[in-house]
């Protein structure tokens, strides 16, 4: 079988797609399949190549990827990490996708048996649906997390949907900050609704209008694919009650062969209990909370230290919360991958969390999974289908997302207890059986036989 990856985050970088589809297609090479990968040049998460890979990758090289693929670079634009210049980023390597895969495979006999084009980013669907149309060949859409709705949801809780915008839109009329489902029209200033400038008025109602087209255009592309694949099984309900079929359900997942079990922390000579972070420190993750519990703690006396380590639009502002406070929170940069075990050596437990809107009941971090594999206690900030897999696996404590009261009392309790962070060995059971790589694979490889065959 002949596969042609679209997506917009690949090897050489470290993150979880490009981890996802490295332990993927590694896989799938060796069950003698043949992998071609359409990505940009590598620049995540800076926005722009380091000097290393500015060196060995250019824009319409092909490579050979570390496990045999061929990867063809892409056209990127520099971005800042905000959302404008992202996006712009992805629409020109979508668009440079289009126009160097169509010359690459012109002739039919070199054009692969199936595409599978994953999101984020967005337009990489768009890509994939018209090569898709343009070679008669089928179309497997992946949604790597519950997407469009978290397009649709930055900027307050609730989700905006196509049944929601006229609402919003009204309310946006009516100076208003939030529509009838709860949804926040951002940027709506704070000031009374009589004051708000009708220009900040239609400005929200724009935003609301773009967001719904969002979401009704990506939920088009998902009905038209041939198949669509989510990291959740939740997330795939939510598609299937939106008339998209078929959906199958095929977790993010960890190599356990490369993940090593934790043991008690050897170096325990006092009672402070170490907690860890480590992922991106964006919106999404509502790490405030964490900075204020343990802000809390320390004012009470209780022992603690806090290591939030990775990057993210929120890193500067978690550091400067910790500094005001007085919280015992260290924020670190981004570290390699092979430094990753020293951090959960140092940890009594492992603190994953998400903010507390709709669509991140649907998500589960992908992070998670190699947590469990560790065997660390896990400090669990979930709600939904990751809330469930911490509980079924036995895994640590679950609390309300963003609850500040609910995490100091539980790093309280844990403090004055160390048995209850001990080492488990139900966790890595646990992904033994529901999340290994090897295992993924496989089912992979049965969804893009079974689109080829129809």
């Amino acid at each position: 079988m002949r596969i042609l990856l679209l997506t917009h985050y690949y090897a050489p970088e470290y993150g979880a797609p490009q981890r996802r589809w490295s332990a993927l297609v590694g896989r799938f090479l060796a069950a003698g399949h043949r992998v071609t990968v359409a990505a940009p040049v590598p620049h995540y998460p800076g926005g722009r190549p380091n000097p290393t890979q500015r060196r060995s990758h250019k824009v319409g090289a092909v490579e050979r990827g570390m496990h045999g693929e061929t990867v063809l670079r892409t056209a990127y634009l520099p971005h800042r990490g905000d959302i404008a210049t992202r996006t712009a980023d992805h629409l020109v390597a979508a668009l440079d996708s289009l126009r160097r895969l169509r010359r690459r495979f012109a002739r039919p006999q070199d054009r692969p048996d199936v595409v599978v084009a994953t999101a984020p980013a967005i337009p990489t669907l768009l890509v994939g649906r018209l090569l898709s149309s343009l070679w008669s060949v089928p179309l497997v859409v992946e949604m790597r997390d519950a997407w469009p709705d978290l397009v649709t949801q930055v900027g307050g809780p609730g989700r905006v949907v196509p049944a929601a915008v006229v609402a919003g839109v009204r309310a946006a009329e009516a100076g208003v900050s939030e529509g009838a489902d709860g949804t926040v029209l951002d940027p709506v200033p704070d000031a009374p609704p009589a004051r708000v400038p009708t220009l900040a008025r239609w400005r929200a109602g724009a935003v609301a209008l773009a967001k719904g087209s969002v979401h009704h255009l990506v939920t088009e592309w998902q009905t038209d694919a041939h198949a669509v694949v989510t990291t959740t099984s939740r997330f795939a309900e939510v598609l299937r009650e939106r008339g998209v079929e078929p959906v199958s359900v095929v977790r993010n997942g960890t190599d356990l062969s490369r993940v090593t079990r934790q043991h008690g922390r050897a170096d325990r000579e006092d009672d402070e209990l170490r907690c860890l972070y480590l992922g991106n420190m964006g919106r999404s993750q509502g790490l405030g909370a964490v900075v204020r519990a343990a802000a809390r703690l320390a004012a009470e006396g209780v022992p603690l230290r806090v290591r939030l380590i990775g990057h993210g639009v929120e890193a500067a502002d978690l550091r400067a919360l910790a500094e005001e406070l007085g919280a015992p929170v260290e924020v670190l940069p981004r570290i390699p991958h092979r430094e990753v075990g020293a951090q959960y050596a140092w940890a009594d437990s492992v603190i994953v969390s998400l903010r507390s809107w709709t669509p991140f009941a649907w998500t589960v971090p992908s992070k998670l999974y190699e947590v469990l594999a560790t065997g660390r206690h896990v400090t669990a900030l979930l709600d939904g289908e990751a809330a469930d897999v911490v509980r079924a696996a036995g895994a640590g404590d679950v609390l309300p997302p963003e609850d500040v009261d609910a995490l100091a009392a539980l790093w309280r309790e844990l403090a004055a207890d160390p048995s209850r962070t001990a080492v488990r060995a139900s966790g890595r059971d646990w992904v033994g059986e529901h999340a290994d790589d090897d295992q993924l694979a496989r089912s992979y490889l049965e969804i893009l036989q079974a689109v080829v065959e129809a």
